[in-house]
């Protein structure tokens, strides 16, 4: 009987695990929870340019790929720095603003700081005639000491330089401390998509800064959008930098500070009462580019590097809930 059990059993036994694993066969070629993507497939992670500053420099890649770049600005110093993008004309490089340009600004603002502004400004007709053919083509607001800021910008291949002209507490500029930097920007594409916003912004010298959104903590990127652009008293055009306040913030110093012109303007230390979180540097009319920041709830500005930016409509102030 026992034998007979066993002859009976053991067909039955492997018919059936033959079944369960032709199923499980199946399955697995009809579900496609186990589909492998293929590697072309999976989401390309966007290219970030990170540059660093631990005293008067832009650590950074000489060469960057062209189209829509991420700049991650990490400001390791102690003092307030941003990074403006220079287009210089065809065969001009940093040399050549060491050796023509930074002269110039140095003694027209020695002479500013001795209250002999007049002269200060004469100074101005020493620059080159090609000075007049730089084009600003954006770079990063303003940013804190231990801050970092983020600012999206499309590039075309050249040859540009980057710098900073905040000033030294002895009303020397950075940029005169080495705060400059030849960058390439090659042929190759970044393949990276323009950004979308959560915020638009746009700026021009009519309307001022404008922003309709209503603003929510956690992190936001703004598009800001030049309108147009002109060049005002201090010689350079509008831009925006984002800036948390305090309930005590005095707004009419923040708004003379903002102006590297004036004797104690733009100059270290910055104003304590403060906190400069980014933004997008001085662009041509008709640019768009992005900045990304955290934000905490609290009261916050849009504010430009003009004189009396208030008077101008480019010193805004907003809530964030």
């Amino acid at each position: 009987m026992k034998t007979l059990k066993k002859g009976i059993l053991l067909p039955i036994v492997i018919g059936c695990f033959t079944l369960v694993f032709n199923a499980c066969k199946s399955d697995k070629k009809q579900n496609p929870d186990t589909t492998v993507i293929p590697t072309e497939q999976k989401v390309k992670k966007k290219n970030v340019i990170t540059i660093i500053t631990e005293n008067m420099e832009f650590l950074m890649p000489d060469t960057i790929p062209s189209g829509w770049n991420t700049f991650k600005y990490i400001n390791k110093s102690t003092q307030t720095h941003f990074i403006l993008v220079d287009k210089y004309p065809e065969g001009k490089t940093s040399k050549d603003a060491e050796e023509y340009v930074a002269p110039v600004f140095d003694k027209a603002m020695k002479l500013i700081n001795e209250g002999k502004t007049k002269e200060g400004y004469a100074e101005f007709a020493n620059l080159p005639e090609w000075f007049n053919q730089v084009l600003f083509l954006g770079g990063t607001g303003l940013i804190s000491p231990e801050k970092t800021a983020q600012t999206t910008l499309h590039l075309k291949p050249g040859n540009y330089m980057l710098e900073c002209y905040v000033k030294m507490s002895n009303g020397v500029f950075h940029s005169s401390m080495g705060m400059v930097k030849d960058l390439v920007v090659s042929n190759k594409s970044s393949g990276n998509s323009e950004p979308e916003a959560d915020v638009d912004v746009t700026i021009s010298s009519t309307e001022g800064i404008v922003l309709k959104d209503s603003i929510f903590a956690g992190k936001r990127t703004f598009s800001v959008l030049f309108k147009d652009q002109i060049v005002y008293e201090n010689f350079v055009g509008h831009d925006i930098n984002l800036v948390k306040l305090q309930n005590k913030t005095d707004l009419k110093n923040l708004e003379s500070w903002m102006n590297w012109a004036d004797p104690k303007g733009l100059i270290e230390p910055a104003p304590s009462d403060v906190v400069f979180l980014g933004g997008v540097n001085d662009m041509p009319a008709g640019s768009k580019a992005y900045f990304t920041a955290i934000l905490d709830k609290g009261i916050y500005g849009l504010i430009s590097e003009v004189p009396k930016p208030s008077d101008k409509k480019l010193f805004i102030t907003f809530e964030v809930y």
